[in-house]
């Protein structure tokens, strides 16, 4: 952990569940160190990185936190910032320790996310007694073919979605979010723009997640709760933003990928792998098919998916921009996932129109700090995934007595 204390200065953007603001540090810790007791060890120490004075980019949770106003003092965590990680870039607000937020009003839930961390949160899942969709999850055991898109990381949701409204633009979409990434939904601007646009029907968090329309235990009774609460056509399973790597084979959040094509499997849905695909990372084990879509999906999955190859179409400028033989390159890397090697279904989805469709996002489309127009392979391989799993979906009503919200 490094510490700061800090005085809000302004208040930057806000979306659903999160705020901006811009904060200058007033107090950075030091070394405690009395005098004669020899030289300091090698190595950044304290203050070192955002000494007093300093102003940072922070992000508060007002649902944790409270509402930070200009003049507030506030305590930071800010190890991340600190450190130079991409996502965000952010110090986070732990405390507004001069105005604490009043006690919430009583009410049910006894679900603790984020267990035994400072900021544990507790909720209301759709799947616990004190819930009025207990008695729809309690012996729910199948989502009816449900299909499933599951996705390794958080940027590929917008460009899935929109590959299944340019199939079936009526469909229900849930959002199944998983614990990999960040924890608190309310982090990502990506999901707010989406629900306010009207894209998604709703969003389950589950695991250590949180934040989400419905709140639940574990993926499988997401999934369930994705179609028996939200009424979904249609749902994606990806983690949070921040996917985590190493640049290890097996070092990776990714791996929750093929436990998720396990899980959806167990409840009888349909499920459906989303490529991760680039034709510009700089780093070659994610070049083509990353191989983290290879390990999630050809080593941790123990159940068949449809594996969707986009079908790159020549015919446009961002498709014409891809690099030379990326196309084929992807095919081949696939091959290795269905019979003989592998137990899966590669199932070619050609992506003409699909440039349109992406270009149709009300969020901004950006994956590891690339745009549509610098990676276009990344997002027309969401999407082709999307068309695949909208051509699956069974909207003739197989929960017609489900309550539907969201």
């Amino acid at each position: 952990m490094i510490w700061r204390d800090g005085v809000v200065r302004g208040l930057g953007m806000s979306w659903t569940g999160a705020v901006e603001l811009d904060v200058e540090i007033t107090m950075a810790p030091g070394p405690d160190r009395p005098e004669g007791a020899g030289p300091l060890p090698p190595g950044p120490l304290p203050p070192g990185p955002l000494p007093p004075g300093s102003r940072v980019r922070a992000l508060a949770y007002p649902r944790l936190v409270g509402e930070p106003r200009p003049g507030d003092r506030v305590l930071l965590s800010a190890a991340p910032l600190a450190r130079g990680l991409g996502t965000g870039g952010y110090a986070l607000v732990v405390a507004l320790p001069d105005r604490l937020p009043v006690d919430p009003p009583p009410a049910p839930g006894h679900l603790v996310k984020a267990r035994y961390t400072p900021l544990q949160a507790m909720v209301l899942g759709a799947d616990e007694q004190e819930s009025a969709h207990h008695h729809l999850l309690e012996d729910a055991d199948d989502v009816a073919g449900l299909p499933v898109v599951v996705a390794d990381l958080h940027s590929a949701l917008p460009a899935v979605v929109a590959g299944v409204r340019a199939a079936e633009p009526a469909l229900r979409v849930a959002y199944v979010m998983t614990d990999g990434g960040a924890l608190p939904a309310w982090f990502s601007r990506t999901l707010a723009g989406l629900r306010a646009a009207d894209w998604l029907c709703g969003s389950v968090t589950v695991g250590q997640a949180f934040g989400g329309d419905v709140e639940a235990v574990s993926l499988h009774s997401g999934l369930l709760a994705a179609r028996m609460v939200l009424g979904a056509d249609l749902a994606v399973v990806a983690q949070g933003p921040g996917n985590l790597g190493t640049g290890t084979r097996w070092g990776f959040s990714g791996t929750a990928g093929g436990d998720a094509v396990n899980a959806v499997a167990a409840l009888r849905g349909r499920p459906v792998a989303a490529l991760r695909v680039s034709g510009a990372d700089p780093r070659e084990r994610h070049l083509g098919i990353s191989h983290h879509s290879l390990t999630a999906f050809g080593r941790v999955a123990l159940a068949p998916a449809d594996v969707v190859v986009p079908a790159f179409d020549a015919g446009t400028d961002l498709e014409q921009s891809l690099p030379e033989g990326l196309p084929a390159k992807v095919r081949a890397q696939a091959a290795a996932l269905a019979a003989p090697a592998g137990i899966h279904r590669l199932v070619e989805v050609t992506t003409a129109g699909l440039a349109e469709a992406l270009a149709t996002s009300p969020v901004r489309l950006s994956t590891m700090g690339r745009s549509l127009e610098q990676d276009p392979a990344a997002f027309l391989a969401a999407a082709a995934a999307g068309v695949h799993a909208a051509r699956l979906a069974d909207t003739s009503g197989a929960w017609p007595d489900a309550p539907v919200t969201g």
